[in-house]
């Protein structure tokens, strides 16, 4: 591969970014990112790049979403061993968020992350950034959830917000719904917020709605299409094409910042729908494609939620990383040997993947209005497809009106 540099795509990177550890028993490892970057680097993907390495997000730049009460006591959080998790203050301590080691550096250094990969899009040295240990997007104002204790999409939104920027694009794919960043800009007009998630009746933390469409000036810039449990790539891809390519196009971004979750896939064990590592790669790519068309190309993407330690985050954020460098990986590539030999040490029981994709189908048929689509005979898919294209006019309707489109027209 030629030579690269920043300019081109810049990857935000450093070890310290494996201090985010929560328990051993924890779902949510550093060990993922680990394999990510070795992955990359095996591939030769990173030839040629120089990472940038960030710093800690300083408490001024927390306090832009955090509340000062809150920042203490991440700081001074501790959980004596052995302490069960409890319903504590502020979320911390809880099973999904048990009190760590320098959680508060910890934590810091995503935002940083973040917040570095932002500040190289702004001040126009790459066009695009990634910073796959970001992403902890259910962070509150004053509690942590979800696995995530500060968000730092949302501290980078408010710094764009400051620095130049009045029409930011947050796309969040995570199969979980991107609840803190929605309700942190959630009456600002000048943040879009869209996530595509699991249907709220049916995961945590049962939110996104269709009808949660935002409050007072920013009513018509938060959009939620649920996806029902068992959706597969092509229906996901109709999905995602019906709702989000019409948004920007009537909002006009001067950046796209992407909340990249994997925990979409089907062998997450944490959710229930059933997309390839090929079908989050069409996502990825479709969002750098949407940022090149409608926002001169800035692209800010991040991490997020993604449980398939092994098999699954690392090949898709390796495909993350390709799609910010302009240097697409074909799904049916080899894993390199070494890498097979490295993740079988630490996870014997798993069989590594051979390639960087699935094998799926990511073809799909565009969503063409209300009562469009046609049976196929096979009653499974058709109940399916029903079922997402309700959902899709169901979020049109809510949020296409209030942009200025036409929700039954296919063409908006």
């Amino acid at each position: 591969m030629p030579g690269r540099t920043r300019a081109d795509g810049t990857v935000v990177w450093t070890d310290r970014f494996l201090d985010y550890t929560w328990t051993p028993e924890h779902p949510m490892r550093p060990v993922r990112l680990q394999f990510t970057m070795a992955l990359a680097q095996g591939l030769g993907l990173l030839d040629g790049v120089e990472t940038l390495g960030p710093d800690a997000a300083p408490e001024s730049e927390l306090l832009r979403v955090h509340t000062h009460d809150y920042v203490e006591a991440v700081k001074h959080a501790r959980q004596p061993p052995g302490t069960p998790p409890v319903a504590p203050p502020f979320g911390l301590g809880s099973a999904d968020n048990p009190v760590f080691p320098h959680m508060h550096e910890a934590a810091s250094i995503i935002v940083g992350g973040t917040l570095a990969a932002a500040r190289e899009i702004a001040a126009g040295r790459t066009r695009r950034a990634v910073s796959i240990g970001g992403g902890m997007h259910h962070a509150m104002p004053d509690s942590a959830a979800g696995f995530c204790v500060y968000n730092d999409a949302a501290v980078a939104i408010s710094w764009l917000l400051d620095n130049g920027f009045d029409r930011i694009a947050y796309l969040d794919v995570d199969v979980h719904h991107g609840d803190g960043v929605q309700r942190m800009f959630y009456g600002d007009p000048r943040v879009l917020t869209v996530s595509i998630h699991q249907h709220p009746a049916t995961l945590w933390p049962n939110t996104g709605w269709p009808e949660e469409t935002g409050m007072g000036k920013g009513e018509g810039t938060a959009i939620n299409l649920p996806i029902m449990p068992g959706t597969r790539d092509a229906l996901w891809l109709r999905g995602f094409h019906a709702v989000v390519p019409g948004a920007l196009a009537a909002f006009r971004p001067q950046i796209v910042i992407s909340q990249c979750g994997v925990d979409t896939h089907r062998e997450d064990p944490l959710a229930d729908l059933e997309l390839s590592v090929d079908g989050q790669r069409a996502a990825f790519l479709a969002m750098r494609d949407l940022a090149d068309r409608y926002a001169e190309g800035r692209w800010l993407a991040i991490g997020g939620g993604g449980y398939g330690l092994v098999r699954v985050v690392p090949r898709a954020w390796t495909h993350l990383l390709a799609a910010a460098l302009d240097r697409d990986i074909d799904p049916a590539t080899p894993t390199p040997a070494a890498w097979r030999e490295q993740v079988a040490a630490y996870a014997p029981t798993v069989a590594p993947p051979g390639t960087m994709g699935d094998g799926g189908d990511t073809a799909f048929d565009a969503w063409d209005g209300p009562g469009g689509g046609r049976d196929t005979g096979d009653e499974r898919a058709d109940r399916a497809r029903r079922a997402l294209d309700v959902s899709v006019l169901a979020t049109r309707r809510a949020t296409f009106g209030l942009l200025g489109l036409d929700p039954e027209d296919p063409r908006d």
